[in-house]
């Protein structure tokens, strides 16, 4: 069996005194695998993503990345996608991919421009002359252009248009090497589920189910959107 790429043993974290937003979750993802973390607004998958990448401390719980514990040295194996662009909107896109190479030894730009050319997306326009959407497919192409051992993707199509959803899934797919894996954290099931191998759902700080897409679906005769609904109907 591979080593995990992830695991997440009885992760805890509260923002403030009361019910924690993740409660002793566990959740183990082995490589080479696209896994979809599904689940309602406020059920902690931001945060459990933030977790993951360094950005936020667990009040209690471990997280491995390629079996050793989360370090300052983990960072080198995450490629992270934030849910909101975060760049200066001064930045021309060129210089972006120039500030990744210095940073990330893994970057490569050959492929970022290749990508950036399957989007029409002028090198060397600035930040600000693009749309929302626009601006957070450079940003994909950024993550996804690096060599990593996990690719943390926080709604990654929830701003672009249904035309481009197809090739930045496929992007997503043809991207990321058979050693890495990739999390997928999306409201748009239907859109994202041909691309997935295994999934979870998450709620009440926890997960609540998991497991492989293909065979859930020949057990339950159910799409993963069809079964997100039955699980959270309100």
């Amino acid at each position: 069996m591979s080593t995990p790429v992830l695991e997440c043993e009885r992760l805890t974290k509260s923002y403030r005194a009361g019910t924690p937003v993740l409660n002793e979750l566990d959740l183990t993802i082995p490589s080479g695998k696209i896994f979809g973390l599904l689940g309602p607004n406020g059920c902690g998958k931001s945060t459990l993503i933030k977790l993951i990448a360094g950005i936020l401390m667990p009040n209690s719980g471990g997280i491995k990345i390629c079996s050793e514990y989360r370090s300052e040295s983990s960072n080198a194996l995450i490629s992270y996608l934030p849910e909101r662009p975060y760049f200066s909107s001064r930045m021309k896109v060129n210089e972006l991919l120039d500030y990744f190479e210095d940073f990330y030894e893994d970057f490569d730009k050959l492929l970022a421009y290749n990508m950036l050319r399957d989007l029409k997306i002028e090198p060397l326009a600035q930040l600000k002359t693009l749309s929302k959407g626009t601006k957070e497919k450079v940003q994909l192409v950024l993550v996804m252009a690096r060599r990593a051992k996990l690719y943390l993707l926080d709604e990654p199509i929830g701003g672009v248009d249904p035309a481009a959803r197809e090739y930045i899934l496929n992007t997503i797919i043809g991207n990321y090497n058979p050693e890495a894996s990739v999390i997928i954290t999306t409201h748009l099931i239907t859109d994202i589920e041909p691309a997935l191998d295994e999934f979870a759902f998450m709620g009440g700080g926890k997960i609540i189910m998991q497991g492989n897409c293909d065979e859930v679906r020949e057990r339950t005769g159910k799409s993963l959107d069809m079964l997100f609904k039955e699980v959270f109907r309100c």
